[in-house]
């Protein structure tokens, strides 16, 4: 079994690591480094096609978990596709070249990128153990997972697509996104990519060794809060937008969606 798991963990490392090569490749043409989001969102597809390849588990369990995580991958990699060709570089991206500073900034951008894949690798631990079970029957963690997994990608595509409209009306310029969902949580998107994501880790309580897979959500949920989600957004917004997203911080919960509190300084 051991052996089986490095097989399949070597095959989709190779993977990963010629596919940020090669996107790597393409930002050093374009010197955009955007590019890095896509390929973090196509690795899981791609990650999840080897799993399907190389790994011996009951076919409808592989093709239903395949199926959750092309239909998630895909359309939030439409979704970064079009900000990716329509606008400049995400100012994070320039943040973290500035700091950097100009000496070998092109191979540092490479080990960031050979970094993430890395990070898809093991946020895809629960592709792995699903995989690998061989059981000709369902779980109910799989029906809970499923269930997770769904309100999870519809409430990001929700999300996703009322800032879009928002950010599409000339009117809004300035003006802090509060409608719909946005209205109760300041990073809903992210909010349901965490639990998207513990739907995959759920789904995994299924299989030998599933209780490893809830080390995904768990990692999403602190890349979300503490590193590369919720702490940028936020120091980019206060930048643009200082005084209306000072005011939005106090009356709105930073994550998991809530009711509107008081503003502390009125």
């Amino acid at each position: 079994m051991i052996v089986a798991y490095l097989h399949l963990l070597g095959f989709n490392l190779i993977l990963v690591m010629g596919l940020m090569s090669g996107l790597w490749g393409i930002y050093y043409i374009r010197r955009n480094s955007g590019i890095v989001d896509l390929g973090w969102t196509f690795s899981f597809s791609l990650i999840m096609g080897g799993c399907i390849l190389m790994s011996d588990g009951w076919e409808p369990r592989k093709w239903l978990l395949a199926g959750m995580v092309w239909i998630w991958s895909f359309r939030l990699l439409r979704h970064i596709y079009k900000r990716y060709i329509t606008t400049d570089e995400d100012p994070r991206y320039q943040e973290i070249r500035k700091k950097w500073g100009t000496r070998y900034v092109d191979l540092k951008v490479y080990f960031m990128f050979i970094f993430q894949g890395l990070i898809a690798l093991v946020l895809s631990l629960p592709f792995f153990i699903v995989s690998m079970n061989k059981s000709d029957s369902w779980s109910i963690f799989e029906g809970w997972g499923v269930i997770l997994w769904f309100i999870g990608v519809c409430g990001e595509a929700l999300a996703d697509k009322q800032l879009r409209d928002f950010k599409n009306n000339p009117e809004n310029e300035g003006h802090v996104c509060q409608r719909g969902l946005w209205n109760y949580s300041r990073h809903p998107n992210y909010f349901f990519e965490f639990v998207t994501w513990l739907g995959f880790g759920v789904f995994a309580l299924g299989s030998t060794g599933g209780l490893l897979g809830l080390i995904s959500p768990l990692l999403m949920l602190i890349l979300l809060l503490k590193v590369s989600g919720i702490p940028l957004a936020e120091e980019q917004s206060l930048k643009s937008k200082p005084v209306a997203y000072k005011k939005y911080q106090q009356t709105t919960s930073a994550f998991v969606p809530w009711f509107k509190t008081e503003n502390r300084d009125e």
